[in-house]
């Protein structure tokens, strides 16, 4: 089963969660056993595609590190918290985590853009 750990010790996903922010950033990095990267795959893509028809998703993208690391890192994009929240508490997608081999760790976070003149828009 996959366990989760804050991204940021001062702020976890539970506290985040509570935010009234929109659009909003899921990034989610994923620590991995050798032997499981295919079973990890595997499991995100069966969790991001329940979440991909959930009211308020916009967009995802899985990126595995450059070899000889193990590490993923997941990158998706919500309307807003609300949407994101309603998604990742609801009791099916929670069920989704338990396909995810032992030894998986995530840290998701949310984050939201910032706009910086001529570099960012937000």
């Amino acid at each position: 089963m996959l366990k989760i750990e804050p991204f940021d010790a001062d702020c976890s996903i539970e506290k985040q969660l509570g935010a009234d922010e929109g659009p909003v950033i899921l990034v989610n990095p994923f620590t991995v056993e050798r032997e499981n990267v295919d079973a990890v795959v595997k499991a995100w893509e069966a969790d991001a595609t329940w979440l991909k028809k959930q009211p308020g998703y916009i967009s995802t993208q899985l990126h595995q590190a450059v070899e000889p690391s193990t590490m993923f890192f997941n990158y998706a994009v919500w309307e807003s918290m609300a949407h994101f929240r309603a998604a990742f508490t609801h009791p099916e997608f929670q069920a989704t985590l338990a396909a995810y081999p032992d030894g998986t760790t995530a840290a998701p976070h949310m984050f939201k853009r910032v706009a910086i003149a001529n570099l960012c828009t937000a």
